[in-house]
């Protein structure tokens, strides 16, 4: 148990972080095992909420796959998932859409709103947020975009009016079709268009490990042009690909810092924000 003067302490020590990031936009990507532990959710929405209280600008990201899987074996539709990408067919982007936009989107405002934060709901389709195009190559993945364009005019608004905005990772196609977006796809894209000072991907790993068979290590600071080379290579693999690409995006459309870190971690926001080591990789 830590005393009252500690407790200060601790306070005074964050000042210069509190005073780097005053005013900063900062984007967050929340997904994974932090989505299914409510211990670990409440931890998250309370750290996104101090942010908030210190003079920050979160934006949260989300994503939604456990739930969406948990949705496609009741209604007996296989899940399939080629470079870490849902493979989607009409049926599974009905699933996606409701899940996304509805039980998991509305669900986060409302635990955020319970702690005293103040949140609004979005999907990327909103206000034309997020136009996407079909993912075609090296092979068709069926209704799963790529971010064409961002319009972050909504974003900035509801900044501006003191929420925290929520945005779900599906987006509009030119024709007006739904598509299912990688969600650090989407966040990624978000931070560069709102120039975000930095963007965190919650993870279910503790951040992009390099090397081969048991040598491999975590990478605890990686150069975002050195990421293709690494795909090309199979140093990078499955769901970590999405991510590594996204991160390569964010730091080409101007995001200052980029990070991969372990939402399962307590407190991991925090200690990648408040603190000179923090967690994970980060890319520049």
């Amino acid at each position: 148990m830590i005393t009252p003067l500690e407790k200060a302490e601790i306070l005074t020590e964050a000042l210069p972080y509190i005073q780097a990031f005053y005013d900063k936009i900062v984007v967050v990507k929340y997904g994974g095992n932090a989505m299914t532990d409510p211990l670990l959710e409440e931890l998250v929405f309370k750290d996104v909420i101090l942010m908030k209280l210190i003079g920050m600008k979160p934006v949260l990201v989300h994503g939604g796959g456990p739930m969406i899987n948990s949705w496609l074996e009741r209604l007996e539709i296989e899940a399939e998932f080629i470079d870490g990408l849902r493979v989607t067919d009409p049926a599974t982007m009905e699933v996606v859409e409701m899940v996304l936009d509805g039980s998991v989107n509305k669900g986060i405002v409302s635990r955020i709103q319970k702690l005293g934060g103040k949140a609004v709901g979005l999907s990327g389709k909103d206000a034309g947020m997020v136009l996407a195009r079909r993912v075609t190559k090296p092979q068709d993945l069926g209704l799963v975009g790529e971010v064409v364009r961002v319009d972050p005019s909504l974003i900035y608004t509801l900044i501006e009016r003191g929420f925290i905005p929520v945005v779900s990772s599906v987006g509009s196609g030119e024709d007006g079709q739904s598509l299912n977006i990688n969600a650090d796809t989407v966040a990624s894209a978000l931070g560069g268009a709102l120039k975000a000072h930095k963007l965190v991907l919650l993870t279910d790993v503790e951040g992009i490990y390099l090397g081969e068979g048991d040598e491999r290590k975590l990478a605890s600071q990686i150069e975002a042009a050195a990421i293709p080379g690494l795909i090309e290579s199979g140093e990078l693999t499955g769901g970590m690909i999405p991510k590594a690409l996204g991160c390569l995006e964010a730091v080409n459309a101007g995001v200052k810092n980029v990070h991969i870190i372990d939402g399962r971690r307590p407190h991991a926001l925090l200690l990648e924000v408040f603190t000179d080591e923090g967690v994970g990789t980060w890319v520049n």
